[in-house]
């Protein structure tokens, strides 16, 4: 039996625009499926149903019917703010009082005609790809003993579930890819600066950048081009790093006609392998065999290239830990509240010299520039995203090095991209030759780095890939659930 959840984003967009459906009843039809299935899930801290009707059936006389992401449903990552809603930030360090203002991202996707359901759950502070929290555990619809992947773990369960057509994470190290590639998702991680409203400035090493979560990869390039056009921008506009208009015609339609041959890197070892032990899973090297096995049918250039052999481990550990330092001074924090591993990256951070973070950063600067050069003859590079399968709940544990350890492990390939801010797509080639007791095999996707601006080369390989995998017709139990 059809339902509005089975469209695409597109699709949806197309029938709310032509007035086959209203956008009142299309946020109708995801609020009662977020009543009915996400109390399993957990994808959801905080559902503003009755702001959500409000908007939608207000919305032709708040945003023009132009605007990219007109009638939408989406939900707001909870690291960002909304004027009324609380901000959990994935802690119960913080009292849960209502923001006063508007986040930039949330603005930007307001003024591209969406509709926010409600805050969709992240790990503390983002800063692990872990899905459980003290507010509670995010799992995943695959298998509910499953953990997502973080930090935007909720944003994924909610798109993977069919709670959301889409929505859009934020991305520092993996927050993007780690989740859609655990979840079967199609997850872009654009370049640092091409999304004006999050460009990679705050934070050190300009880490995070905003990028969408789709079931496939034509929504990417819809939402990638909401989030850059000027329709999007907060007044006044904050300055972009890459402008809005670089490049070759909207993101939308590389993601559509899927056009080109082009010159794709296989990556061998990654840059935890002095300091982590990386154990590649059969399963995502099968998924890696599928991608080269297809992208050479297609007609693409194959060849190897090697991680450049320097320091990057101990460097990267220095900003993650630097990053925490300053959460001492966050306004009603209760430090004797944060989970084991935050709690432990604050100490280490707030320990560091100021010597240590520069030294830190100029490493980071020089693993950089050798990547970019290392991958330079290439159009993209592919990678697995994950190095192993999607992982139980409760497997980072609560020794803090170990979990981030594991974190480590877990993504060996993922952390790289946003100290280099290059472009990244995680695509959900394959699945896990053995069901899960909850149903089918488990998604295992492959990352495609790009570039500097080389989003649409990513969005033209992932819609050939997608043409001759059609994974978007794959989906989890809890897809057909209450029908």
């Amino acid at each position: 039996m059809f339902e509005l959840h089975h469209l695409s984003a597109q699709e949806l967009w197309d029938w709310v625009r032509r007035g086959e459906v209203t956008a009142l009843e299309v946020t109708e039809h995801y609020l009662a499926r977020i009543a009915r299935l996400d109390p399993g899930l957990g994808a959801f801290v905080t559902v503003t149903a009755d702001a959500a009707r409000d908007r939608a059936s207000h919305l032709g006389d708040l945003v023009p019917t132009s605007r990219p992401l007109w009638g939408l449903p989406t939900g707001d990552k909870d690291l960002y703010d909304r004027a009324g809603v609380p901000t959990r930030s994935g802690t119960a360090a913080l009292p849960a009082r209502p923001a006063t203002a508007d986040h930039p991202l949330v603005a930007a996707l307001d003024a591209a005609g969406a509709v926010s359901l409600g805050k969709t759950a992240s790990p503390e502070f983002g800063m692990s790809s872990s899905s459980e929290t003290r507010l509670g555990v995010t799992r995943n619809p695959y298998g509910t003993d499953l953990a997502p992947g973080g930090s935007s773990s909720g944003a994924a369960v909610a798109v993977a579930a069919g709670l959301l057509p889409a929505a859009v994470g934020s991305d520092g190290g993996g927050s993007v890819r780690i989740p859609a590639a655990a979840t079967g998702l199609v997850g872009l991680k654009p370049s640092r600066g091409r999304v004006p409203s999050m460009p990679g400035r705050s934070g050190v090493g300009g880490l995070s950048v905003a990028g969408p979560l789709t079931r496939n990869v034509a929504d990417a390039g819809m939402f990638l081009d909401a989030l850059v056009a000027p329709t999007g921008l907060p007044e006044p506009a904050p300055y972009a790093l890459v402008a809005p208009d670089v490049g070759d015609g909207p993101f939308t339609a590389a993601a559509v006609r899927g056009e080109g041959r082009f010159v794709i890197g296989v990556l061998e070892g990654s840059p935890w392998d002095d300091t982590v032990d990386v154990v590649v899973d059969p399963a995502a090297r099968a998924a890696v065999d599928t991608a080269i096995r297809v992208l050479g049918e297609v007609g693409h250039g194959i060849e190897d290239v090697a991680v450049p052999r320097t320091p990057y481990a101990e460097a990267f550990r220095v900003a993650w830990e630097s990053s925490a330092a300053r959460l001492p001074q966050v306004p009603g924090i209760d430090l004797s509240a944060l989970t084991p591993l935050v709690r432990w990256l604050v100490e280490r951070g707030r320990a560091l010299s100021g010597t240590q973070v520069l030294d830190a950063m100029a490493a980071l600067d020089v693993f950089s520039s050798s990547l970019i050069s290392a991958f330079g003859r290439f159009d993209a590079v592919l990678t697995p995203t994950l190095a192993l399968t999607p992982r139980p709940i409760g497997w980072y544990g609560d020794d803090p090095d170990e979990d981030f350890r594991r974190q480590c492990a877990y993504s060996p390939w993922t952390s790289m991209v946003n100290v280099a801010g290059l472009p990244a797509i995680t695509l959900p080639v394959a699945v896990t030759a053995e069901d899960h007791p909850d149903g089918a095999g488990l998604p295992m996707g492959v990352q495609l780095i790009g570039r500097p601006g080389g989003e649409r080369v990513l969005l033209a390989i992932g819609a050939q890939l997608e043409r001759r995998l059609r994974w978007q017709r794959r989906h989890p139990a809890a897809w057909t659930a209450g029908m």
